[in-house]
């Protein structure tokens, strides 16, 4: 894995090999990161947003926005083996000021300051995704204009309060990208 695009271009992040079955670390595919900010690139200025990554493992979404020009990164993750990982990254791209952690379950987030940019990458068939956005949500992590990208298999519901933009497939993954619906509580 490495960092695709930004001041960190071709930096190679903390390796997982396959990935770690018993811990749920699945770490998105460098082809796939690309696709993912190849969409968002269109449609948002990284520039000084504020990025939450839930279930962020090694923090390579999140990462990747630091390094395309967000301001600040909150990465959120419970497991042992994805904090570890995540810490060799920040450590190894020398951006702690920019990262802030928090190990904790994602569907039960504390209270929180509104993000621009939600990353969400759950383990796939378990329906975490939907009750760490409904956590996110009612917590205050979510700005009023903020955009969503999930990746997620089978495709996730969003809540009422979302609107989708854009959708892909690849093989069993799909993104989703979504921003918050005007006139949303």
């Amino acid at each position: 894995m490495r960092i695709i695009a930004g001041k960190w271009k071709g930096h190679r992040l903390a390796s997982v090999g396959a990935g770690d079955a018993s811990a749920h670390l699945r770490p998105t595919t460098d082809r796939t990161r690309e696709s993912i900010f190849n969409i968002l690139t269109h449609r948002i200025d990284f520039d000084d947003l504020l990025v939450l990554d839930l279930f962020a493992g090694t923090g390579a979404l999140g990462l990747e926005a630091l390094s395309r020009g967000a301001a600040q990164a909150t990465f959120v993750d419970n497991g042992r083996a994805s904090g570890k990982l995540l810490a060799d990254n920040i450590a190894s791209l020398g951006c702690r000021d920019q990262a802030t952690t928090l190990t904790c379950d994602a569907t039960r987030l504390p209270q929180g300051t509104p993000h621009d940019l939600i990353l969400l990458d759950p383990p796939y068939g378990k329906g975490l995704g939907e009750g760490a956005l409904d956590a996110a949500h009612g917590q205050g992590w979510i700005a009023p204009d903020a955009t969503v990208l999930w990746e997620d298999s089978p495709a996730p519901t969003l809540p009422a309060w979302l609107q989708v933009m854009h959708t892909k497939t690849y093989g069993k993954t799909t993104i989703t990208l979504a921003e918050v619906a005007r006139n949303s509580p």
